[in-house]
């Protein structure tokens, strides 16, 4: 049987996710960013007078990060700008994002802010990491993607698999992404499995939970707690009327809303058992 990601025509969440990868696309386009935002500025590469910034910059960058023998550098700024491109395409996934956080150290005060810059293309390619006070940090941990895999993979409850599954379609396509629409079908799943645990074809999120409650299976504070995080959910104020409001909504967004919702619905799975 094929899986879900060949249905789909994706790949495993680990590559859509990038957590313990870079594809070529998001190298690339870290590259490009670099290049915008460093190597191709004015007095970077060439000056009349003087030094330009390379020569400083990799400097430090042979004695602190390749720790190299400086007079190993070549000398001609456009040489060593091909030895640094030739370490970036050629190096590990995590040395890429070691270099990254020392060029960001380095340019702390760049304006715009250089982490800023290339947050966005982490954001953009669905990379786990994001620049946070200097330093990458992770969005997303593997215990995450296998929470939502499993709930891909349930057949029990085909239903709700299926809004999840479009949901991922959508928040993963790089080209034309949905991040309104992927919040929905996020938000569908979890009143799908509301009306399995209610056994009613009608059944809101509240009733769900009002009905684990009268099980004693919820503690009224954990009921008061989801129900004030999904209030937004409901036909008069609810998300599918708030968003009609925001500008922009975000992969972080849809992000957010796709695995909060996968484990809800898996914390409702569990107590039909």
């Amino acid at each position: 049987m094929k899986s879900f990601s060949q249905r789909k025509g994706l790949k495993p969440l680990s590559d859509i996710i990038q957590t313990g990868s870079i594809n070529s696309e998001l190298r690339n386009s870290l590259w490009n960013a670099l290049d915008v935002a460093l190597w191709s500025s004015d007095k970077y590469l060439y000056v009349q007078h003087g030094e330009p910034e390379i020569q400083s910059f990799s400097k430090t960058l042979w004695f602190h990060f390749f720790k190299k023998p400086i007079d190993s550098r070549p000398d001609r700024s456009s040489k060593i700008l091909a030895a640094i491109r030739d370490y970036f395409f050629r190096c590990e996934w995590f040395e890429v994002y070691d270099l990254l956080e020392f060029i960001v150290a380095h340019y702390e005060r760049s304006k715009p802010r250089l982490a800023d810059f290339l947050n966005r293309f982490l954001e953009r390619e669905l990379s786990a990491y994001r620049f946070i006070s200097g330093q990458l940090t992770d969005i997303t941990d593997a215990q995450e993607l296998e929470m939502l895999e499993s709930a891909l993979a349930d057949s029990r409850f085909s239903g709700v698999a299926a809004h999840l599954e479009r949901s991922l379609e959508m928040y993963a396509n790089r080209d034309n992404p949905d991040y309104r629409n992927s919040i929905k079908e996020s938000i569908s799943a979890v009143e799908s499995m509301a009306r399995i645990v209610t056994e009613n074809s009608k059944a809101t999120l509240s009733d769900a939970l009002k009905a684990l409650e009268r099980r004693g299976t919820l503690h009224p504070a954990l009921k008061e707690g989801f129900m004030k995080l999904y209030a937004y959910t409901s036909d008069e104020g609810g998300i599918r009327h708030a968003m009609l409001d925001v500008p922009q909504l975000t992969a972080a967004d849809a992000r957010y809303f796709l695995l909060s919702c996968t484990s809800f619905v898996n914390y409702l799975k569990s107590q039909l058992a």
